[in-house]
């Protein structure tokens, strides 16, 4: 398959190099040579199957927009955005083209995700909730996506929303910790990534899957079928 990665930045370099390593044509355009969505011409799009998204908060809204238009279909793995959810949906199904977003492509974090929502029964039985997530220096949104997206999944089996303490220190990948705490013993949760290649691998069978695919879908609910 041709796949255009926007963003070459820690994740988005991995993506580009694991897409080549399972034999796929890859082009890479960076912030600067792409900035508000300028290369993204009919040209360049049509010359591609997918496009793959990991760029900024601040650039992601002009690539849907430019891909939405072209009819391309895209995976978007840039977080900031999601308050614009509903309107990219509508845009997407009116185009006809396959979207698919996570704010975490990695398998091991979406179980879990799964495991999450199974303790967060523990809420029901007096216990208190708490997310604690670490990334390196560099990352601009706090909380992190993954974060709330672990929120929201407390949320929907609890009715509670978890406060979030988020740290930026070093090159800390990911780290993710949900607890339950209560005066008689307390719930541990982690996912730990140790590289970015779990989010890449993620991204890349996403572009595989939803290349022939018509559609506005999660990772959450698709992972399974890779």
């Amino acid at each position: 398959m041709r796949f255009l990665v926007l963003g070459n930045g820690k994740t988005g370099s991995v993506v580009a190099e694991l897409a080549k390593q399972r034999h796929h044509r890859v082009e890479v355009l960076t912030g600067a040579q792409n900035k508000d969505a300028c290369a993204l011409t009919s040209e360049r799009l049509n010359n591609c199957d997918v496009v793959i998204d990991f760029t900024t908060p601040g650039a992601v809204m002009a690539n849907i927009s430019a891909c939405v238009r072209a009819k391309k279909n895209m995976v978007v793995g840039t977080t900031g955005w999601h308050a614009s959810l509903e309107p990219v949906r509508h845009e997407v199904e009116a185009a006809g083209i396959g979207f698919l977003y996570a704010a975490n492509f990695s398998i091991g974090l979406n179980i879990f995700l799964d495991a999450a929502r199974q303790a967060s029964e523990a809420i029901k039985h007096d216990y208190l909730a708490q997310i604690f997530e670490r990334h390196h220096k560099e990352k601009k949104d706090a909380p992190s996506g993954t974060a709330l997206v672990l929120r929201e999944a407390v949320h929907e089996v609890s009715g509670v929303v978890p406060e979030i303490i988020s740290f930026r220190e070093g090159d800390v990948v990911g780290l993710h910790e949900l607890v339950f705490d209560s005066p008689n013993d307390r719930i541990y949760l982690c996912h730990d990534s140790k590289s970015r290649r779990g989010f890449a691998e993620g991204a890349v069978l996403g572009a595989e899957w939803v290349a022939l695919r018509r559609g506005f879908f999660h990772f959450r609910d698709v992972w399974r079928e890779f």
